[in-house]
C-alpha cells in the first residue's frame, strides 16, 4: 500500500471512532459533573478522570461542574454543547432518573447515550452533633408529632435520599407530602447545613459524611442499607421496611455511532480496572457495580418504572 493511501486510511478510521487505542492518540475528554463541587457526582466524575489519564485512556480530562434540578441542567447543558462529540462524558446515576421523574424536565436521558454503571452506594442518615435528638426513633416521634418541624437535608428532590425520607414518612404513618424536605444543589452545601445545624437530619452516601462522622461532628443514626455500614443499624431493624441504594454512571453524548459507543465505554472500562481507581473505591466506600452495553440500557430503563412506582407509593408524584 502507498504511504499516502496509508494515511488517508488512518485518517478514515479515526474520524469514525474505530482506530485502535494502540494506534491513535489518547483524547482529551471533556467530564459533565451535573452538580456542585463536594458531592458524590463530583468526587466520582474527578475520581473516573483520574483513573482514565492514570490508565493512559484520556490524555487530560476537563471538568464542568453544573449543578441544579436533580442533575437536569447539567444534562440539559450536556445535551446541547457536546452532540456527536466522541470524548465527552458525563456523570449520572439512580437521582438523575428521580430528578427527572418529579421535576419533568424538557431534556432526557433518552437524548444521551448510555456507556456503563459503574458504582453503587448506600445512604446514611446523620444528625448535627448539637442534635437535642440521639436516634431515629427521635426523629420519628418528632416527626409523627409535628412533620414540617423535621426538616431533611439532601441532595435534588427526587434524590435517593428524598426518596427514603418519603418511605420513612409513609412507614410510620405520616403523608409523605407532609415532609420538609430541603434540597441543595450539591453534598458541600448540604454538609454545611448539617454542620450549621439548619436541618433536623441530613442524608447522603457514607463517603460524603464519613470525615465528619469519625470527628464526631455528625452523628449516623441509620443506613439503607440490607446490612449495617460501619457499625450504624439499619432502617429494617429499626423496624422501618426500607432498603434503597445510590448507584451511579457515566453516559455519552447524543449522536455518537456505535464504533464511538464502544470505543468510550472500552475508556472507562479499562479505567475501572487502574490502581487509581480501587484506592477511590477503597477511600469513598463505594461498591463496584459495573454494567454496560444492552444490559445497562435495560437496567436504567427498568429503574425509571422501579423509581417511578416506588414514588408514586410514597406520594412524591
Amino acid at each position: 500500500m502507498r504511504r499516502d493511501t496509508f494515511l488517508k486510511s488512518l485518517a478514515a478510521l479515526a474520524s469514525a471512532g474505530t482506530l485502535p487505542m494502540a494506534a491513535r492518540a489518547a483524547p482529551t475528554v471533556r467530564m459533565m459533573i451535573p452538580a456542585n463541587p463536594g458531592g458524590g457526582w463530583d468526587a466520582t466524575g474527578r475520581a473516573l478522570g483520574k483513573a482514565l489519564t492514570e490508565g493512559k485512556q484520556a490524555d487530560a480530562v476537563v471538568y464542568d461542574n453544573k449543578g441544579g434540578a436533580a442533575g437536569a441542567l447539567g444534562l440539559a447543558q450536556f445535551i446541547n454543547s457536546s452532540k456527536n462529540d466522541p470524548n465527552a462524558m458525563m456523570v449520572m446515576g439512580a437521582v438523575m432518573l428521580g430528578g427527572i421523574i418529579t421535576g419533568k424536565p424538557p431534556v432526557n436521558l433518552s437524548q444521551a447515550t448510555p456507556i456503563a454503571r459503574i458504582t453503587s452506594e448506600y445512604n446514611v442518615f446523620v444528625l448535627p452533633a448539637n442534635s437535642p435528638f440521639k436516634t431515629m426513633a427521635d426523629v420519628i416521634a418528632q416527626l409523627k408529632k409535628d412533620p414540617g418541624s423535621v426538616k431533611w437535608g439532601g441532595g435534588s428532590r427526587g434524590s435517593t435520599e428524598h426518596i427514603a425520607a418519603a418511605m420513612i414518612a409513609r412507614e410510620v404513618g405520616v403523608d409523605p407530602s407532609r415532609i420538609n424536605y430541603v434540597a441543595f444543589r450539591g453534598g458541600g452545601e448540604a454538609t454545611a447545613a448539617i454542620l450549621g445545624g439548619n436541618v433536623t437530619v441530613g442524608g447522603s452516601g457514607y463517603s460524603e459524611f464519613a470525615e465528619y462522622i469519625t470527628a464526631g461532628k455528625m452523628k449516623a443514626i441509620a443506613v439503607t442499607s440490607a446490612q449495617r455500614l460501619k457499625g450504624v443499624p439499619t432502617l429494617k431493624e429499626q423496624g422501618l421496611n426500607i432498603e434503597i441504594g445510590n448507584w451511579r454512571g457515566v453516559y455519552g453524548a447524543s449522536g455518537i455511532n456505535e464504533a464511538q459507543r464502544k470505543a468510550l465505554t472500552d475508556m472507562v472500562l479499562a479505567a475501572l480496572k487502574t490502581k487509581s481507581w480501587q484506592e477511590s473505591l477503597a477511600k469513598n466506600d463505594w461498591t463496584p457495580a459495573v454494567l454496560s452495553g444492552p444490559a445497562f440500557d435495560k437496567f436504567v430503563d427498568d429503574e425509571f418504572a422501579s423509581l417511578r412506582a416506588t414514588m408514586v407509593k410514597s406520594g412524591m408524584v
